[in-house]
């Protein structure tokens, strides 16, 4: 039954955007041609709740760029479904985060990808960050509960831990971190992009930084694209025995709605190769039910769900109840699903073995929203010495530690 399935939708309601990302996936910042209408829209809304979806996320683009948007948050609220949206915060005025309260959205997450200058360059705009902040205040002041989500690349990961401590401060309740990926412009944009090999100096930090975190009483939630069966796993993803990354949940509990009523199994997945159909075309739950873009993953726990693995993923251990990691990861790398290059465990079982693993460009993107181009993927002995000019190269004494903070020591790993 379909409300057994999917319970979590992240909706694209506009690509309309006033930032201009170096890592935006989407290459937001036009109107989607053919965006749905109010009306379009509203029924949309209906058929979600119809499906079973609990919970809705409102994207852009920028959300409130598009002019209904606080209908459709109200539409949602109204049918039931918990309201949520995502932001870069560039302009929410105080009035504006009270509107939001009185149409029901519960909780906002405010991108912020660096410190000051980091955060502007990356976001494309002077302001951006100190906007970030203002919008942070403004939404605890008209009662809205925040958090932040940061993509950890060659240019945020050095300044992670005090990234964290800006957050904290401003009063964060959450914070969601993932890995920049090779999708829309950050596939322009490669040189930002972590090297497979680089993990090993990331993840301990990630650690460091999400124990203090937990001491504190800041919720940190992993993205689909960190960690897998690293050291510190369980950490990263909540702590108890069952936290752990048990597969893509893609069309199994996640739905993605682009602006234009394309229905995909994630939000995050590229348009062309993972799209099930357009509720123009198709309801809600034909889509669901009928299409494979959206059924892929409900082969787990059968031979069939390992049939699309190859290279280091094909043999793993962890083959079985992994899948090869995050979908949308290893498609944008590769332009094809089974084989994941951003894997703690992957990087530690071959730096065992005398292998480090670097990718580079192969074929560009095209140039369309959500899309990818093609990386190759290079095994060396890990002595090779690496090219010398690489300044953003990422290493462990890069990482910014607040003067505060203890002496980095032995990290506790489950």
């Amino acid at each position: 039954m379909t409300y057994r399935r999917i319970s979590y939708a992240v909706w694209e309601i506009t690509l309309k955007c006033n930032l201009a990302c170096q890592h935006c996936g989407s290459r937001a910042g036009h109107t989607r041609a053919k965006e749905l209408s109010t009306e379009e829209a509203l029924d949309l809304v209906k058929q979600l709740a119809d499906v079973g979806i609990t919970e809705v996320t409102l994207i852009g683009g920028e959300a409130f760029l598009r002019p209904d948007w606080l209908e459709i948050a109200e539409a949602i609220s109204d049918a039931g479904m918990l309201c949520g949206m995502t932001t870069g915060g560039y302009g929410i005025t105080l009035e504006t985060a009270k509107r939001m309260k009185q149409a029901g959205i519960k909780m906002v997450s405010v991108s912020l990808d660096g410190l000051e200058a980091t955060h502007d360059r990356l976001r494309g705009k002077i302001g951006s960050w100190e906007w970030a902040f203002k919008t942070m205040s403004h939404l605890r002041e008209a009662g809205i509960t925040f958090g932040n989500n940061t993509q950890i690349n060659r240019l945020s990961a050095p300044e992670f831990p005090r990234i964290y401590e800006h957050i904290r401060d401003a009063g964060t309740a959450a914070w969601q971190i993932q890995l920049t990926v090779p999708m829309g412009n950050a596939a322009d944009n490669s040189e930002i992009l972590l090297q497979p090999y680089e993990l090993l100096d990331v993840y301990p930090m990630i650690a460091r930084v999400v124990e203090r975190a937990n001491q504190e009483g800041v919720k940190v939630s992993a993205g689909n694209n960190i960690g897998y069966y690293g050291p510190y796993e369980r950490l990263l993803r909540g702590g108890d025995a069952w936290s752990f990354w048990q597969g893509c949940s893609a069309g199994l509990s996640a739905l993605g709605i682009e602006a234009d009523g394309a229905i995909k199994g994630c939000p995050s997945l590229p348009t062309s190769a993972y799209t099930g159909g357009n509720i123009r075309d198709y309801s809600l739950n034909t889509i669901i039910e009928e299409t494979e873009e959206l059924r892929f993953n409900l082969g787990a726990g059968t031979p069939k769900g390992t049939e699309h693995l190859w290279g280091f993923c094909k043999s793993c251990e962890f083959a079985e109840l992994c899948r090869g990691g995050c979908s949308w990861t290893a498609h944008v790398f590769f332009n094809k699903r089974g084989n994941n290059p951003y894997c703690h465990h992957r990087a530690l079982t071959q730096a065992k073995q005398g292998i480090r693993e670097r990718v580079f460009v192969k074929h560009q993107a095209p140039g369309n929203p959500f899309d990818n181009g093609e990386f190759a993927l290079i095994e060396e002995p890990i002595d090779t010495p690496l090219t010398e000019n690489d300044p953003l190269r990422f290493t462990a004494d890069k990482v910014q530690w607040p003067q505060s903070w203890e002496k980095i020591g032995q990290l506790v790993t489950l």
